[in-house]
């Protein structure tokens, strides 16, 4: 009777602790391409603010590379476009720029991003008057993208007098 007392109690540790080493049953959660383009963006910022231009830069360009394989795979997606408008201005490629944010507003004409990046592309362009019309979209959203763009807008004024 011992010997199947202890066989089963060395069986069900046993067991107990084959089964703990196996691999975790929880499936790892893959990235997706944006998700990785929005974690470089958010480490190019951090270098931009620590004044680390050149390294902001490879961040941008990395974080493009991300978005333009996530927009081949899901395209017209308006978030995307946003980052890529985003990343393309960061990098001086207002042009291209420009056509990602205006992409992405025929999609979701009142994304707050899109208005606020756009109004600042189009600030650094020279272009208050286009400036004012993303404002002018952002001014009912009680958000924070309204007020940094009236700032920036604001800041040119200023600077002019």
């Amino acid at each position: 009777m011992l010997k199947k007392i202890s066989l089963v109690l060395f069986l069900i540790l046993f067991s107990a602790h084959a089964y703990s080493a196996g691999s975790d049953s929880t499936p790892k959660k893959v990235k997706s391409d944006y998700d990785k383009a929005v974690e470089s963006i958010k480490f190019a910022k951090k270098y931009e603010e620590k004044g680390k231009v050149e390294k902001a830069k490879k961040r941008y360009e990395k974080a493009q590379k991300f978005l333009l394989k996530s927009n081949k795979e899901k395209p017209n997606q308006a978030d995307t476009l946003n980052y890529l408008g985003f990343t393309t201005r960061k990098l001086g490629d207002y042009e291209n720029g420009e056509k990602y944010y205006l992409m992405g507003l025929e999609i979701n004409p009142n994304h707050t991003g899109i208005n606020e990046y756009l109004g600042e592309l189009y600030v650094t362009t020279n272009r208050i008057e286009l400036a004012r019309e993303r404002l002018k979209v952002l001014e009912k959203c009680n958000c924070e993208e309204y007020a940094e763009l009236k700032d920036i807008i604001d800041g040119v004024k200023e600077s002019k007098y």
